[in-house]
């Protein structure tokens, strides 16, 4: 199939569409919690920024889809954007049920570039959802929580696998439209567009850092989710689950190759070095 063809349009764009799961939050099996549960789920210090960040991903991706000519394109990027409001609803039945206290922040204006946005939100998403496959599954092994939240928490999973699945198709195929569709003018573009999510991602997490003051996240609820935790491990979790959700998809699809390409360099590298025991110190 050519990449940026018709075919390769209608098959990306009908991949989607079809996949969609109709679903309501507050239907979801929502497990009881005893108070152990509870308090660590209490002090998780991300949620507020979780929530926001779904809430703005919607209004994004909907507006962008306004701008869409084709109509099975718009179609498609449209129901991206219910399927993104439907998060922030998800994470709003969570919060209110198992109350978590967060602060609903007024979304910012998004601009009148809206290409570039959704571009921006994409290569974020593909960012956030590779570093998200490994600390979802570390997150699981640990049972920080119930495995019957984690379940629910997969649904979303799921969907950002989708999401960015699409996010590349869509970024190939309109880039080969305007004549640009070589493979290395699509990883400059992909490097340019990571750096910035990178950018953003730092942004974010010195934000985090300052609201909370690391007064939320106690060692104590740390140490369960981050016990036998290590930045190899963490990479590799991360490389791992990213090939196991991409091989649900079929080999006509482009995935994100980026980031698991880093990985992989990463991962090969780190081999190399020689293994550090429990014992050994550092001069």
């Amino acid at each position: 199939m050519r990449i940026g063809g018709e075919a390769h349009k209608r098959h990306f764009c009908r991949q989607f569409i079809d996949t969609h799961q109709r679903f309501d939050p507050e239907a979801l099996p929502w497990p009881e919690l005893d108070e152990a549960s509870l308090d660590r789920m209490r002090t998780v210090p991300f949620w507020q920024e979780v929530l926001h960040t779904e809430r703005r991903a919607g209004a994004i991706v909907r507006a962008f889809a306004e701008t869409i000519a084709d109509p099975l394109v718009r179609e498609a990027v449209d129901l991206q954007g219910v399927e993104e409001e439907r998060h922030a609803q998800l994470l709003e039945v969570m919060i209110r049920r198992y109350g978590i206290e967060v602060e609903r922040r007024e979304l910012e204006p998004i601009g009148p570039d809206l290409h570039t946005a959704f571009v921006d939100f994409g290569y974020g998403e593909c960012l956030d959802s590779f570093l998200g496959f490994g600390a979802f599954k570390i997150a699981r092994q640990s049972e920080f929580l119930p495995d019957s939240l984690f379940r629910i928490f997969d649904t979303l999973m799921l969907e950002e696998t989708r999401h960015i699945v699409f996010f590349v198709n869509w970024m190939a195929w309109q880039e080969a439209a305007r004549g640009r569709g070589a493979r290395a003018w699509r990883a400059l573009v992909s490097a340019r567009f990571y750096a910035r999510a990178i950018g953003r991602l730092v942004g974010t997490i010195r934000r985090g850092q300052k609201e909370n003051d690391g007064k939320d996240f106690s060692a104590t609820q740390a140490s369960i989710f981050l016990e036998g935790f290590t930045f190899r491990r963490f990479i590799e979790e991360c490389y791992a689950e990213n090939a196991r959700r991409m091989a649900a998809f079929g080999a006509d699809l482009l995935r994100p190759r980026f980031l698991p390409a880093l990985a992989g360099a990463a991962l090969s590298g780190m081999r190399l070095l020689p293994a550090r025991g429990p014992n050994t110190t550092t001069p």
